[in-house]
């Protein structure tokens, strides 16, 4: 496949991952468990209980509904303000990632060189992955600590996992997926790769035509040397040959003329 397609699936893939994760950090529900339902009464209350991570809440089956908001950051769990942190730290870097993918990616007009645009979908594809594993390790620590209390005796209600878990999971493992195509799919921009290579050769070769070695200097000169020699050589046989026609012309000139030249001339 192409590799701007497979930038541009990569990039579809890690938007929808960071708004899986974006929107369970808001859901309710992370943890659900459920109270009462059983016969043998003349009234049967059903209770449901569910909490986030900004609050806790109730409902019963009267449809009475109470919730209790978490007072300030510093009086919540501890393993809360670590899941908060973790989930923002990895929506931020997300971000982060969303912008030097746009900026490297080969569809667009921006990023300067084709090497520059290599390196920065590259560091937009490590955002994007580290992104995906902040957040996951977020949902694995919420997860952990639910089914510590759910296998815990001394626990009064047994809580589930709650629908926003897996919906962060499953995002988790869109952005992760979305930033490998980004590495995989690229020419890669560090040294010993072909384009680096080409460069090399390029400049090499300009190199050698603006600065010949001595080798090529020794030539040259060995050439014109030659040519200077046997220009200079077939100018002198020219000029000798014609300086000895021009003596010759002369004594033929020059000589008297023979008692047999005079008779016949009579």
């Amino acid at each position: 496949m192409n590799i701007r397609a497979m930038q541009i699936l990569g990039f579809l893939q890690t938007v929808l991952g960071w708004i899986f994760i974006a929107c369970s950090l808001a859901m309710e529900g992370w943890k659900v468990a459920t109270t009462g339902g059983q016969g043998g009464s003349a009234v049967v209350i059903v209770g449901w209980y569910w909490s986030s991570l900004w609050r806790v809440c109730s409902t019963f089956s009267n449809n009475v509904s109470t919730c209790h908001d978490f007072p300030v950051l510093w009086s919540v769990e501890y393993n809360l303000q670590i899941v908060r942190g973790l989930l923002m730290s990895g929506l931020a870097i997300g971000k982060l990632g969303f912008i030097l993918s746009m900026v490297g990616m080969e569809c667009t007009y921006i990023g300067g060189k084709k090497k520059n645009k290599n390196r920065t979908v590259f560091a937009g594809g490590l955002c994007h992955i580290t992104s995906g594993l902040l957040a996951a390790a977020g949902y694995i620590m919420y997860a952990w600590h639910v089914s510590a209390e759910y296998f815990n005796p001394s626990s009064e209600l047994k809580f589930d996992l709650g629908t926003p878990l897996f919906l962060g999971w499953v995002g988790c493992l869109f952005q992760i997926t979305g930033g490998l195509f980004y590495l995989v799919y690229f020419n890669k921009p560090w040294p010993g790769n072909n384009n680096s290579t080409q460069d090399s050769v390029i400049s090499a070769e300009e190199g050698s035509a603006m600065h010949p070695n001595p080798t090529n200097r020794s030539t040259i000169s060995d050439l014109t040397t030659r040519s200077r020699v046997s220009t200079v050589s077939d100018l002198s046989i020219k000029k000798s040959s014609s300086l000895s026609k021009i003596s010759h012309e002369t004594q033929c000139l020059s000589k008297p003329n023979t008692p047999q030249d005079q008779n016949s001339v009579r």
